[in-house]
C-alpha cells in the first residue's frame, strides 16, 4: 500500500463520518482506492454509492483544507461518478 493511501486513510479517519449515510470511494491516480462509510475509512476498492477521482496532489489539498471539494469539482480537478447528492453530503464531511 502506498504512503499516500495510508496518509489519506489516517486523515479521513480523523474526520467525523458518523453522519455520512452511504459509501464513497476515492480513486487516487497511480496510488489506489479508499472506501469511506459511517464506520470510517479503509484502503479498499469496493462498490460505492459515489466515486470521486483525482490525482494525489488534489486529494491531499482537499484533505488538508487547502482546496474546497466543490472548487476542485468545478475546475475539473475532481471527477464524480454516481450519486451527486451523496457527493454533496460527503463535501460537508470533508470540510
Amino acid at each position: 500500500m502506498s504512503e499516500v493511501i495510508d496518509a489519506a486513510v489516517a486523515a479521513l479517519n480523523e474526520k467525523d463520518t458518523s453522519e455520512f449515510d452511504g459509501k464513497a470511494k476515492f480513486l487516487i491516480e497511480d496510488e489506489g482506492a479508499i472506501v469511506l462509510d459511517s464506520a470510517g475509512a479503509r484502503a479498499a476498492d469496493e462498490d460505492a454509492d459515489v466515486t470521486l477521482s483525482a490525482d494525489a496532489e488534489t486529494f491531499q489539498a482537499i484533505l488538508s483544507g487547502a482546496m474546497d471539494p466543490t472548487s476542485a469539482f468545478m475546475t475539473g480537478k475532481l471527477s464524480v461518478d454516481g450519486d451527486m447528492g451523496m457527493a454533496m453530503q460527503l463535501g460537508a464531511v470533508l470540510s
